[in-house]
């Protein structure tokens, strides 16, 4: 039977960092990364020396940007891989480097996601095969589309699932690393500039660029380094699934998560109602009802209750998405996932200011790759 990260040795994230997300400017990616690699390594109190391998999560900027980046943080032989799985490849990259410090091949290792707005084609549209609604069903379009389907089916209004952006343009006006950091009202919400059917623009997540970083290690070599292991916080689950082909009327990115939260949940021991953090894709607000039902925080169409009742804010049952998510932390795709990674490091450390969740102590990290791939991480300071 294949073996999970709950089989191997324990890996801590031991140090976080961000460069703050931000619209496109004339910073190069590589000042971008250094920021928070720098920013995760003094967290952590580790030299950039001891650092024995490095992967980096970026999906626009193009091949083998780690050297050029971190060659500026000293001399290190240790290898750097490159990842790219699309909004997923901050926490594919995650996922990895976990596995190397697991398996006891590294003691120590730094997560870098970084990305620029550059024009990236997609795969797809080299394949051969024409895509005869490419032109019509866009991203939002989809969503849109989705919105109106789930409205329809459990009786939720826009106004109910505005409230998401309502709640989380809130969080990341407590972020000083959010792209979005104004409050906003429902007015202003359903008032913005529309995107298409009843979504506006500030339902969804804008996509510029930043970076974030983590440093993951092993009790060995938080020994070995004298780290402050008071700090550390246990990566307790790794889960990685792609999509299948689904009966008519089931939602990939809903099925997809359902299928990976599950997975993670069962590596770690834990419940869904057991989670006191949640940072979801929620690309479009109403992808977080989607998935926070699919995690099985709630029952299907329950979600808008919850939210209503405030058991989604910071303070309630379950904070969702306190950085902001993706709606104002925004979704620079490379640093995403580490972004999320780095949020619930500092919730279950008691860190996180004016965003702490009272009493985190478990934490679940939640991203989907443009449909095909999903990604769950749950993190544990018990």
């Amino acid at each position: 039977m294949a073996k999970t990260l709950a089989d191997l040795r324990p890996v801590y994230v031991v140090g976080v960092g961000w460069h703050p997300y931000q619209a496109l400017s004339s910073a190069s990616y590589v000042r971008l990364g250094l920021a928070a690699a720098r920013q995760a390594l003094a967290d952590a109190g580790v030299a950039w020396r001891d650092v024995e391998t490095s992967y980096v999560g970026t999906a626009k900027i193009g091949m083998a940007c780690g050297r050029p980046m971190l060659s500026h943080l000293g001399e290190n032989q240790s290898s750097i891989v490159h990842i790219e799985n699309a909004s997923a490849s901050g926490s594919a990259a995650f996922r990895h480097a976990c596995i190397e410090v697991a398996s006891g091949m590294s003691d120590v290792g730094m997560v870098v996601g970084v990305d620029k707005p550059f024009r990236v084609d997609m795969a797809s549209t080299q394949t051969g095969v024409e895509e005869l609604a490419a032109d019509e069903i866009l991203p939002f379009t989809h969503f849109a589309l989705l919105t109106n389907a789930y409205m329809t089916q459990f009786g939720a209004s826009i106004e109910d699932i505005a409230r998401v952006a309502v709640k989380n343009h809130g969080n990341g006006a407590k972020n000083p690393n959010a792209q979005r950091q104004k409050a906003r009202t429902l007015q202003d919400v359903l008032g913005g500039r529309p995107v298409s059917g009843q979504l506006t623009a500030l339902q969804c997540c804008p996509v510029g660029e930043g970076a974030a970083a983590v440093v993951i290690a092993s009790e060995d070599g938080i020994r070995r380094l004298g780290l402050d292991g008071s700090r550390a916080v246990r990566v307790a689950a790794s889960a990685a699934i792609s999509e299948i082909a689904y009966p008519p009327g089931v939602g990939f990115d809903a099925e997809l998560t359902r299928r990976v939260s599950e997975m993670a949940l069962t590596q770690a021991g834990i419940r869904p109602g057991e989670l006191d953090v949640v940072e979801l894709h929620d690309a479009f607000t109403v992808e977080e009802l989607h998935y926070v039902e699919a995690m099985g925080i709630c029952g299907p169409g329950q979600a808008v209750r919850l939210l209503e009742e405030g058991a989604l804010d910071i303070g309630g049952q379950v904070a969702v998405n306190p950085s902001g998510g993706l709606i104002a932390m925004g979704h620079p795709i490379g640093p995403t996932g580490v972004g999320q990674i780095g949020e619930i490091t500092m919730q279950l450390r008691g860190e996180a200011g004016a965003r702490q969740q009272p009493g985190a102590k478990r934490g679940l990290a939640h991203m989907v790759g443009l449909g095909a791939v999903a990604y769950a991480h749950v993190l544990r300071r018990d």
